[in-house]
């Protein structure tokens, strides 16, 4: 490995960690990166899985203020978050190389499009928050079952589970934004643990060591970043520097895979 694709490689885990923390979608960062430098998909993916996970620690971390008293709400959303992790990363082993070939642009573009919609959810349950207005019966079955297919998700891709995760939360809870982030950022590292001890049990030889190392530690930093500093960012600048790496993605697997 290149002095050059180290450094790309921190750099673009140190934008993931910051990314993930305030946001989400730090994987169409680091996913694309890889691809750029040479990695075969499913090896970027399954490296960038392990990887991450060190951000979503300090990112957790960094937001403990914002989930104090948040214990009942975790506990119930916790279990479905690590089962959905298993279900996806299990799916990515099973499902051939092609497959994931296939889906992962689709994937991509569907966290690109939830990435623009982002906003305009949160706004829309900041305003139902101010209402007062309170959740309907089902919403509780619905948040869990929800947290579930978010859980599938990010354990088979990963790229933009933060904003799913947000959006069914926002749609489905009348906890403050801020809370809601903080219980993305816990449940999207769940997410991300568990499908990287799958990972490293029944798929080690798909693992570059290497790449996930550097990952990591950019990520680590991140998470600090982002719980420090990121939300002070302007969120349109993070957004659309998203949506330029996931094109790049998407034109990187379409064209020259």
């Amino acid at each position: 490995m290149s002095a050059f694709e180290a450094l790309g490689i921190l750099l673009a885990g140190m934008a993931a960690g910051t990314i993930n923390t305030v946001v989400g979608s730090g994987t169409l960062v680091t996913f694309p990166t890889l691809l750029f430098f040479g990695y075969p998909p499913v090896v970027a993916n399954v490296s960038n899985t392990v990887g991450l996970v060190a951000g979503g620690v300090t990112g957790v971390h960094g937001y403990r203020h914002e989930l104090r008293g948040a214990g009942g709400t975790l506990r119930r959303l916790a279990p479905a978050s690590f089962i959905g992790g298993v279900v996806g990363a299990v799916l990515l082993l099973v499902l051939p190389a092609k497959a994931f070939q296939a889906i992962v642009p689709v994937l991509i573009l569907l966290g690109l499009v939830l990435v623009v919609l982002g906003p305009r959810l949160q706004a829309r349950a900041l305003a139902r928050h101010e209402a007062g207005v309170p959740p309907a019966s089902w919403h509780g079955a619905a948040l869990v079952g929800g947290t579930f297919v978010a859980g599938v998700y990010g354990g088979y891709f990963g790229a933009a589970q933060g904003v799913i995760l947000m959006g069914i939360m926002s749609a489905l809870s009348t906890d403050p934004i801020q809370r809601l982030n903080g219980y993305k950022n816990v449940l999207a590292t769940i997410v991300n643990a568990v499908a990287a001890i799958t990972f490293m049990l029944v798929a080690w030889d798909r693992i570059s060591w290497l790449a996930a190392l550097l990952v990591g530690v950019g990520a680590f930093i991140g998470g600090i970043i982002g719980a420090r500093v990121g939300r002070r960012l302007p969120p349109l600048v993070l957004r659309s520097f998203i949506v330029l790496v996931g094109v790049v993605g998407i034109v990187k697997i379409v064209w020259f895979s």
